[in-house]
């Protein structure tokens, strides 16, 4: 799309002299000066981070090619030993930690108006927070020999296209008490919600590691899966964890834009396409890799590899909140099956070529299929013979 109106705006010179068509978001990035990575999807261990001033620490921004309009992905480094400028800011995010430890501290609303408390907690790899809207922050890093990656999920595209105003975002002297939290949220505690029979939400601010976190069994989403959402710091970032056992897979289904996937632990790959397309896009992936399923664009996970595999999915719009008519439809009709008016295909309905390419996959991998719970997988072993 950027590729798009940039053309357009070349071939229209006068467009970039009116008073219209203005992107704060865009423009600000511009003026940041801070290395810019745009893919289908991207492995964030290996992307190229370069000095970003605002965070006195290196950094990039990751624009996913399916991230629509509501947000966005920055990587920070941390170097050895070192920390980052303190910040606070009137947008939302949530930090995962692809590599390295260290502590973040918090300065939360006090009793009385004016005062601040402290919060200080440690993080390791696959550690997930949230920093409660507009409150003063900064990273630590506690290892003098290797640098720590940070990747913040974040809505400023939105919130600095409507507000239009830079001092407004991160200079803003607003307090949200009601976003902190419990004091024990901070360090790991939480509150387990059901939501509906066999559904849940645990609320809290930080995940010690959410590669490993205890799920609750989700047949209805696929084969032994199993899943738990997040609701953090009270906030309208979403962010759910799902994880496929050995041999199995996902059913197929759709939503909206800006669900970045990213990939904890395991090994596999996902398909993509539209209704009417004849070809799958497919990407391959392992823990580091993140992409974002475009708009209305049907996708489906597999797991190929020997162990679980799990996937961090993050976004705009939470389960408690979910700002959008379209949010909200997904969060009900996520596994109901697409004949009914929902998102979801049931594997009865899925393309025959789907399950021919998971088996090959397995085969290579030397993994033994338990989908023969779910599919009649007798036509598939008989033309493999």
């Amino acid at each position: 799309m950027n590729d798009l109106i940039e053309r357009m705006t070349k071939a229209n010179p006068m467009v970039g002299t009116r008073k219209f068509l203005f992107d704060p978001y865009s423009d600000w990035i511009k003026r940041e000066g801070v290395n810019v990575v745009e893919d289908f999807g991207v492995d964030l261990a290996k992307v190229e981070t370069k000095p970003w001033p605002r965070y006195d620490a290196p950094g990039a921004v990751v624009h996913l090619r399916g991230r629509g309009d509501f947000m966005s992905l920055f990587v920070v480094d941390v170097p050895p030993g070192g920390k980052t400028m303190p910040q606070r800011h009137l947008f939302e995010e949530l930090v995962f930690v692809v590599s390295g430890h260290g502590s973040t501290t918090v300065e939360v609303p006090g009793e009385r108006d004016g005062e601040a408390r402290k919060h200080s907690f440690e993080w390791g790899p696959n550690s997930l927070f949230a920093l409660p809207l507009n409150t003063r922050y900064q990273h630590f890093n506690g290892s003098g020999t290797e640098k720590a990656r940070l990747v913040s999920a974040n809505d400023l595209a939105v919130m600095i296209n409507i507000l239009n105003d830079e001092d407004f975002i991160f200079a803003n002297p607003g307090v949200f008490k009601s976003r902190v939290g419990n004091d024990g949220y901070f360090e790991g505690e939480g509150e387990r919600i059901e939501t509906a029979p066999g559904r849940f939400i645990w609320e809290t601010n930080f995940i010690a590691d959410v590669a490993n976190f205890k799920l609750e069994a989700w047949e209805q989403r696929g084969g032994r899966s199993s899943n738990i959402r997040f609701s953090l710091a009270d906030g309208v970032m979403h962010a759910h964890t799902s994880e496929m056992a050995v041999g199995t897979y996902k059913k197929g289904h759709r939503h909206g834009p800006d669900f970045h996937v990213l990939i904890t632990k395991g090994k596999g790959h996902s398909l993509l396409w539209y209704g009417e397309d004849k070809d799958f896009v497919r990407i391959d992936w392992h823990p580091g890799v993140v992409f974002a399923p475009p708009d209305g664009m049907f996708h489906q996970h597999f797991n190929t590899g020997p162990q679980p595999a799990r996937y961090l999915a993050l976004a705009f719009g939470s389960t408690r909140h979910p700002i959008t008519t379209e949010k909200r439809k997904i969060t009900l009709g996520v596994d109901v099956d697409v004949k009914s008016g929902g998102a979801q295909i049931e594997y009865t309905d899925q393309d025959p070529r789907i399950h021919a390419i998971y088996l090959e996959e397995l085969r290579k991998s030397g993994v033994k299929s338990l989908m023969g719970e779910y599919i009649d997988e007798s036509r598939f072993l008989t033309e493999a013979k």
